[in-house]
């Protein structure tokens, strides 16, 4: 099939969604697809550029920024760009490019208008691939109240879901969140696990050998940071366990609130903590090495389901995990079921406590659990399984 994939993130970027849409444009080539990627860049000097990546098609659109701003202008630019990338993507040479389906990346919720528009163009289908449902998820956690700027973007993305023909979502609890847009005729709604490719493995730029933190068992939490992770019973957790001198924590990445965290572990003396600044994707697996226990959080208040890409990179990298996460998420099941961690879902610190030093002293009798979350890894996550899905769909509808 010929595919367009539209996002706001990829390579040479770092981020969960950078490394997944990478993985998921590969195995499209590899299944002998056509794939073009539609990007915004705030770089260009030109309405357009063009590059071959991997033998995926780049298209890089010039739009306004909408990283590194405050939340107002953030807002107005998202809502610009898919009518920028629109404007110059008519100026480019695929200006009459025809493709057999649109398959494009949420977040962000922006991307409708450009998704119409070519959906239009080649008299194909679409498929969303949704990875949070916002604007819900600010509401859970208090981030937005249910006034002006929740209907806004609630207006977004209901239009974004209004142009898409199959929507895919993270897991089976998120399906009932649809259950009156699938009402339509010809609409359909399907869980697309969550995938990752094993990567090339380089050596990492952190040698906890060198460390405060040599010789102890690691606790590692490796991704975001921001408002939505709930990552202070993380830190909590931390002091709890401060005496323990066989135990570490390892943070590494990116966020709005790691800064705070920082600021915190310092002014609580926490000399079993180390923050370490965001890595390169393919030294992921070289730091798992060094690590016994992968740490998830998600902000108690969430309604929503989330199985969050750092803990694929866990169990790709056998590391049991350790999460607190909203009660009912269907990550606590999964967890549970294949008995590859703990899982706390009452977002006390007490709980976590108790669960942590199960898991640690389990891991020494205990010589499956790797085994046990490689092989979940590669029965649920492998890309091959979400790009077969995606085209088997986008020919269903076809038909």
């Amino acid at each position: 099939m010929r595919i367009v994939l539209i996002s706001d993130t990829f390579p040479p970027l770092c981020t969960s969604g950078a490394v997944q849409l990478r993985d998921l444009s590969r195995e499209f080539i590899r299944q002998d697809h056509t794939l073009t990627v539609l990007l915004p860049s705030v770089e260009l000097k030109h309405p357009w550029q063009i590059e071959n990546m991997d033998g995926v098609q780049v298209l890089y659109l010039r739009a306004p920024r909408t990283k590194g701003i405050d939340y107002v202008r953030r807002t107005i630019a998202e809502f610009l760009m898919p009518f920028s990338m629109l404007r110059n993507f008519r100026k480019s040479v695929l200006k009459n490019e025809k493709w057999d389906g649109v398959v494009w990346y949420a977040p962000s919720i922006f991307h409708g208008p450009l998704v119409s528009a070519l959906k239009k163009a080649s008299s194909c289908k679409s498929y969303l691939i949704i990875r949070d449902i916002f604007p819900e998820w600010a509401v859970d956690i208090g981030l937005i109240g249910r006034g002006l700027s929740y209907r806004i973007f609630d207006t977004i993305a209901q239009y974004q879901y209004s142009v898409a023909d199959i929507i895919g979502v993270q897991t089976p609890g998120n399906l009932k969140y649809f259950d009156i847009w699938k009402q339509e005729p010809k609409r359909r709604v399907e869980v697309l696990q969550n995938w990752l490719a094993d990567a090339p493995i380089s050596k990492c730029s952190i040698s906890l050998a060198e460390t405060p933190l040599a010789g102890r068992k690691i606790f590692v939490y490796a991704g975001n940071m921001g408002v939505a992770q709930g990552m202070w019973v993380l830190l909590d957790l931390a002091e709890r366990l401060h005496t323990r001198t066989d135990i570490g924590f390892l943070f590494v990445g990116r966020g709005s609130e790691v800064k705070k965290l920082v600021l915190h572990a310092e002014d609580r003396r926490l000399d079993n903590v180390l923050f370490r600044d965001e890595i390169h994707p393919d030294e992921i697996s070289d730091l798992y090495t060094q690590c016994h226990v992968g740490m998830v959080a998600l902000d108690p208040r969430h309604k929503s389901h989330n199985i969050p890409g750092k803990f694929l990179t866990y169990m790709q990298g056998g590391l049991p995990v350790l999460a607190s996460i909203n009660a009912g998420n269907d990550l606590a099941g999964m967890v549970q079921r294949e008995n590859v961690g703990r899982v706390s879902e009452d977002g006390t610190v007490d709980t976590l406590t108790r669960l942590a030093l199960d898991l640690i002293d389990s891991l020494d009798t205990d010589v499956n659990i790797p085994v046990r979350c490689r092989a979940l890894y590669t029965r649920l996550f492998a890309p091959e399984t979400a790009v077969r899905q995606i085209t088997t769909a986008l020919r269903d509808c076809l038909d």
